[in-house]
């Protein structure tokens, strides 16, 4: 391909000026023009402790001027190989958490049917549901890899089935997901009951509480679950509350005991190769962490999942 767009150089405009989009990507209207659409979803509607990831897509872009556009431990070049922008925000109902969700499942049928691949920068978790409802229309059931300290799936929560609690329920009953191709990787924290977490595993759910990965390299980890997906379609889901809060505090719901930036790292590096079709970074939090450190550490993630997307080549 020619003519493809590159984030614009620290050298040749300085890092703290220029667009605020996704690491100084061109913004872009046309989606049949591009391979891979970033954009956000400033929600933080569906939380139910700290608030605050509406402002999470606003303060990642900032955070990822930082970023180049080569990956010095990979080799990866993803904008040799692929068209990249950011599409902006989605225009979702700041009072409407019902009709935020149908906005993104609406807008997310419109992505798919262009071709492009959707990569989003939450806003809290419950923005995955309807993500998932699109891509299961286009593909059928997916693989999914969600990093999380929270297997997110309750049956409802105050009541609403919808949440960032309930994700991973709904769309298992929806049947949007593979049951025996669920991956939970980072699990953790206090409970309910033993229930939180077998009663999924039941249903055919892969989970790795964090306790059994301390002081472990996930690169075995990693490919051990892209060999186990195969070449099916897969949907990434990093929740940035998988790291521990001493690597990642601004988050609306931390949990002790996390994995680390190095182990983040290591597992997505590992998944290069398989037949990802979309993904998403959730429940970045700003207000909680003033320095910036999380959502630049959101931002890095972002990029390296950018790094081993289908296309992709080593220089």
């Amino acid at each position: 391909m020619t003519g493809l767009n590159q984030p614009i150089s620290g050298n040749d405009l300085a890092r703290f000026s220029g667009p605020n989009t996704f690491m100084r990507l061109p913004s872009a209207d046309r989606l049949d023009e591009i391979d891979v659409a970033v954009l956000g979803v400033p929600m933080d509607i569906g939380t139910s402790w700290r608030s605050g990831t509406r402002f999470g897509p606003k303060q990642i872009r900032s955070e990822s001027a930082m970023i180049r556009p080569y990956n010095m431990a990979t080799g990866a070049a993803p904008f040799d190989s692929l068209q990249v922008a950011d599409i902006g925000d989605l225009a979702i109902n700041t009072f409407s958490l019902s009709d935020s969700i149908r906005i993104i499942s609406d807008s997310y049928d419109a992505i798919l049917a262009s071709g492009a691949l959707p990569m989003a920068m939450g806003g809290d978790h419950s923005i995955t549901l309807p993500i998932l409802r699109a891509m299961a229309g286009k593909y059928g059931p997916v693989a999914l890899v969600h990093v999380d300290a929270h297997a997110d799936v309750n049956d409802e929560m105050f009541g609403e089935r919808e949440t960032h609690g309930t994700v991973f329920r709904r769309a298992w009953e929806e049947e949007l997901i593979e049951p025996s191709k669920v991956y939970q990787v980072g699990l953790r924290g206090s409970g309910y009951a033993a229930t939180d977490f077998t009663e999924a595993q039941g249903w055919g759910f892969q989970m790795f509480p964090a306790h059994e990965l301390w002081g472990k390299a996930l690169d075995t980890l990693g490919r051990e679950i892209r060999h186990d997906i195969g070449d099916r379609p897969v949907y990434v889901t990093y929740d940035i509350d998988s790291l521990d809060p001493a690597y990642a505090p601004g988050t609306g719901t931390p949990e002790i005991g996390g994995l680390t930036t190095p182990q983040a790292l290591q597992l997505i590096r590992a998944l290069k190769g398989a037949n990802i079709v979309g993904c998403d970074l959730v429940e970045v939090s700003p207000p909680y962490d003033p320095s910036g450190n999380t959502a630049l550490t959101a931002a890095n993630i972002l990029y390296e999942l950018l790094c081993i997307l289908p296309g992709v080549q080593a220089r």
